[in-house]
């Protein structure tokens, strides 16, 4: 798992000290991944205690396992290609590992039971996105609401029950404007799914059920950068094929369950 899913995944955890250390370590990863115990401890004016509990919060046994795993992701990352197609394939094979290495039950099992689904996309990219899972699920007969603009998800949040769960896309999973939302949904008790590029970001912190896909950004010669939303629609598919043998599953259920009560 990386560095920054385990993050979000325990970021509740994490006092002020962990998160000034968390932050020397994403801005000096290379430098970090050499680093003893003592020596970063001393670069965040923290006590080597301290250091070793941050590390466990993170689950791991201690600093060292903690540096190994920092340093393979970081040799990892130095071994990817600089040409932009090599890229593609790394991002695409990035994707499916962590869609291979995700437990989908919980959130199969949100979607099943929810009177109603709600899905909304961050941007025109995202969006699509939305329309896609809307589209997919209909052949299941569950039927996706997109929410079409940040204004209409503000005015649809009244009327959001407890039994409905909703679905936000967000490229960065930082976009400021979803806070309010996403606090209001989390006071009422409304469960959501995240779907998001793999970083730390506070959308995926704030719920336990996320998704995350891999994707790279493109400096082009124009002076302009480009990110592609081409793996949320893979990691959409996978959802989809999850979720019909989820259904499968329960009908399996069901029809032993039947079986019984008729002997």
């Amino acid at each position: 798992m990386r560095l920054e899913e385990l993050v979000n995944n325990n970021y509740n955890k994490l006092n002020e000290n962990d998160l000034y250390i968390l932050k020397y370590i994403l801005n000096n990863k290379v430098e970090c991944c050499n680093l003893g115990i003592n020596e970063l401890a001393k670069k965040c004016n923290v006590s080597r205690t301290t250091i070793l509990r941050f590390a466990q919060k993170l689950g791991f046994k201690g600093y060292s396992e903690f540096r190994v795993h920092l340093k393979w992701q970081e040799e990892e990352k130095d071994n990817e290609e600089i040409d932009y197609v090599e890229k593609l394939y790394t991002d695409l094979n990035e994707t499916i590992k962590l869609i291979k290495e995700k437990d989908f039950t919980s959130i199969c099992e949100l979607i099943y039971n929810a009177e109603r689904v709600f899905v909304y996309g961050t941007g025109t990219a995202q969006i699509a996105v939305a329309q896609e899972l809307k589209r997919s699920f209909l052949s299941a007969h569950k039927y996706f609401y997109v929410i079409e603009g940040y204004r209409e998800f503000e005015v649809l949040m009244s009327s959001i029950k407890e039994n409905d769960v909703v679905i936000i896309v967000s490229l960065s999973g930082n976009t400021t404007s979803l806070h309010s939302c996403i606090n209001e949904l989390t006071m009422k008790g409304i469960e959501y799914i995240s779907i998001t590029k793999l970083s730390n970001n506070k959308l995926s912190r704030t719920t336990p059920h996320n998704l995350y896909v891999t994707t790279s950004n493109m400096n082009l010669s124009n002076g302009l950068s480009y990110e592609s939303c081409s793996m949320f629609f893979i990691l959409i598919e996978s959802l989809f094929r999850q979720y019909i043998s989820y259904i499968q599953e329960q009908e399996q259920e069901n029809n032993i369950q039947s079986i019984k009560v008729e002997r």
